[in-house]
């Protein structure tokens, strides 16, 4: 049976370094500020606002957070981040995905200073990470790379399968682990024989966005398994339960280490903001990023 991979607890211990860090920069009189901005009325997007709040106030930050109603329109958004861009206690902006159809969420990542922007999204930050420079990694798979260093130490040699190529997961994703010397295959929804694909991995990480896809006869014996879906799904007792894309109990019984769903990478990508927040306040001081919270 695999071993579980408790990403509450590893997210514990990240921000536990996080608010040492915060302290540690408070002597010099620096605050790492984090600027999360909301439009609408989601509800999970509220629910993820709070807790983003919570967590940085918790690490002795200062969270700031902007509430805009749905139709707002896209020049009073991208006013609002250029008055954070120019904010000087700001030290991270995070504009809350999903955005309202009507508006623009490229050019909306666009607008954010690529030195605030704590998700990794811009289109600068994208290249320094492809390119093996200094910049901000997105949150989910710094997350992932964090657990595989913990749980593994050096990744160098692994024969490592990231399924899913999102801009926001599979993409960067495997430009961690080709940072780690890891030989990398990045498969999807068109990739010939996807199982056989799978079953080489040393490292396995799922990005895909379908429940349960990926079976245990997939896996290579003693994989270790980084499952980042979070799928809602039918309980057949007139409720739902959230579960990964890894078919979770077949899975188990061949990986060496698994993470479950909830409590694997999710609680990781909270603290991975932390992090960068931290990261940019280091960066914008002129101080080195603490390596305790870096890719």
């Amino acid at each position: 049976m695999a071993r579980i991979i408790d990403g509450k607890a590893h997210a514990a211990g990240l921000r536990a370094r996080v608010a040492e860090a915060v302290a540690g920069l408070a002597p010099q009189g620096l605050v790492p500020g984090l600027a999360v901005v909301l439009v609408g009325e989601d509800p999970a997007s509220q629910v993820y606002v709070r807790s983003k709040g919570r967590a940085t106030r918790e690490a002795g930050m200062a969270s700031f957070e902007h509430r805009l109603p749905a139709d707002t329109d896209a020049a009073t958004l991208l006013a609002l981040i250029a008055r954070l861009n120019a904010d000087a206690a700001v030290h991270g902006i995070l504009v809350q995905l999903p955005l309202p159809a009507h508006l623009d969420a490229g050019a909306v990542i666009a607008a954010i200073d690529p030195a605030k922007d704590v998700d990794g999204f811009h289109i600068a930050n994208v290249g320094l990470l492809a390119t093996g420079q200094a910049g901000l990694v997105p949150c989910t798979p710094l997350g992932c790379l964090m657990l595989l260093r913990a749980e593994l130490g050096s990744l160098a040699g692994a024969e490592a399968v990231v399924v899913g190529r999102s801009n926001i997961v599979g993409k960067p994703m495997a430009q961690l682990l080709l940072r780690e010397d890891c030989t990398v295959t990045l498969a999807h929804s068109r990739t010939r024989d996807l199982p056989a694909v799978c079953r080489r991995a040393d490292i396995l990480v799922a990005a895909v966005g379908r429940p349960g896809m990926i079976r245990g006869d997939w896996l290579r014996p003693g994989a270790t398994v980084i499952d980042v879906g979070i799928n809602r799904v039918e309980d057949g007792a007139g409720g739902s339960r959230l579960t990964g894309d890894v078919d979770f109990d077949s899975a188990a019984a061949v990986a060496g280490a698994i993470t479950p769903v909830p409590g694997g990478v999710g609680p990781m990508t909270i603290a991975c903001l932390l992090a960068n927040t931290v990261t940019a306040a280091a960066r914008a001081a002129g101080l080195p990023a603490p390596e305790a919270l870096t890719a």
